[in-house]
């Protein structure tokens, strides 16, 4: 993993052992994403929950932002976020909290305002359709912490789609599937940009939401 843009371009980071739950982001996703955020980083306030090793929070520091939440709960990949911190010297700019992205001590951690989030939940919870709403609902009350020009980045595996029903034909499994819903409350999107197997979806804040 290295840095791909920016005042740190080049700089390799640190990596969590194979036996971590992290999925870090492609450096081809990772520029597109930056890419569809020009304009939108630099002394910018960014949040990145499941940050892992840091990659994109540390990518938007390279580029010029302020300040960056990092939120991690995994205790080893925390120590791997931190030295890829010292490694690049941005600890002036850089805010690492152990906590779990989906409760509320990540929550209460949100800047506010802040112009970008990133949430990057591992596959495990998104892919599960009994864990999947509490990861929306996590989203949508991050997003009412959006500026008005802000913006919210969600990575899913594509196409995303949640097992509906399984049954065994001809001694072979066969699944059916219904594809997710990515309409988030409180949020105008999404608009998804798919590379291969994943995809990034961008959100704003819809100013004229109001929570019952």
């Amino acid at each position: 993993m290295r840095i791909i843009g920016g005042e740190l371009r080049r700089k390799k980071l640190f990596s969590p052992s194979e036996k971590s739950p992290t999925r870090p982001i492609p450096d081809l996703v990772k520029e597109a994403l930056f890419n569809l955020l020009r304009g939108h980083v630099e002394g910018q306030t960014v949040f990145d929950g499941f940050a892992g090793s840091g990659s994109i929070g540390l990518e938007a520091l390279s580029r010029g932002a302020e300040r960056c939440v990092f939120i991690e709960r995994d205790r080893d990949v925390f120590a791997v976020l931190n030295r890829n911190i010292e490694h690049l010297g941005v600890e002036s700019r850089a805010e690492p909290v152990k906590s779990d992205a989906l409760g509320p001590g990540a929550l209460s951690r949100c800047p506010r305002p802040v112009h970008l989030i990133f949430f990057d939940p591992p596959y495990a919870l998104v892919n599960d359709p009994r864990t999947w709403p509490r990861v929306a609902r996590q989203f949508s009350r991050l997003i009412q912490n959006l500026d008005n020009e802000g913006y919210a980045m969600l990575r899913t595996p594509w196409p995303f789609r949640h097992v509906e029903s399984t049954e065994e034909r001809d001694g072979k499994l066969h699944s059916r599937f219904t594809t997710v819903d990515l309409s988030i409350e409180g949020a105008l999107g999404p608009e998804t940009h798919d590379y291969g197997t994943t995809a990034i979806h961008l959100y704003m804040k819809d100013p004229e939401y109001t929570h019952d």
